[in-house]
C-alpha cells in the first residue's frame, strides 16, 4: 500500500482544509496517510513515505512561514532519492509573492532527490469546488507517478 505523509502549515484554517481534502482523495485511491501540523513533525517522517506533499500558506514577503522554518532547514539533510512529492497551498493575488513558499519547498524536495509528480496547485484564499477537483487531480497524478516508479 502507497504511504502518504502530508505536512501542511496553516495560520487560517485554509491549508489545513486543503490537507483534509487531500488526506481525503488519497484514502479513496487506496493509499495509507498521515497528515500532521509542521510544527508538530519532524522532517524525517518523510523517509518513511512513498509520496511527500507539503500543503503551506506563504508569508510576509513571500517567505516560508515562521513555524516551518525548522522543518524547512531540516529538510535539507534528508536523502529523498525514490519518493514523489508535491506541493500545493493557499494564498492572496493581493501580494506579489503569490503562493511563493510552496516553490521554496518544491526547490528543497527536488536539491534532496525527491521525484517531481504533479505541477504545484495554488489556491486563492480558501479551498471551493473548483480548488477541490484541481487538489483530487493532483493527487491522483501523485499516486500515478508512484505506481509509475512502483512504489
Amino acid at each position: 500500500m502507497t504511504k502518504v505523509k502530508i505536512v501542511y502549515a496553516s495560520i487560517t484554517g485554509n491549508d489545513e482544509d486543503i490537507a483534509y481534502v487531500l488526506t481525503e482523495k488519497f484514502e479513496d485511491l487506496g493509499c495509507d496517510v498521515e497528515m500532521s501540523e509542521v510544527s508538530q513533525t519532524d522532517a524525517a517522517d518523510f523517509e518513511e513515505a512513498d509520496i511527500c506533499v507539503i500543503a503551506s500558506y506563504t508569508y510576509d514577503q513571500g517567505i516560508v512561514p515562521d513555524e516551518a522554518l525548522d522543518f524547512y532547514d531540516d529538510m535539507q539533510d534528508l536523502d529523498l532519492e525514490g519518493k514523489v512529492y508535491g506541493v500545493c497551498g493557499s494564498g492572496d493575488t493581493f501580494y506579489e509573492d503569490f503562493c511563493r513558499a510552496i516553490d521554496e519547498f518544491s526547490t528543497i524536495f527536488e536539491q534532496v532527490g525527491a521525484t517531481k509528480g504533479a505541477e504545484p496547485v495554488r489556491i486563492e484564499l480558501e479551498p471551493e469546488q473548483d480548488d477541490i477537483d484541481h487538489l483530487d487531480k493532483f493527487a491522483e497524478e501523485l499516486v500515478k507517478k508512484a505506481k509509475e516508479m512502483d512504489l
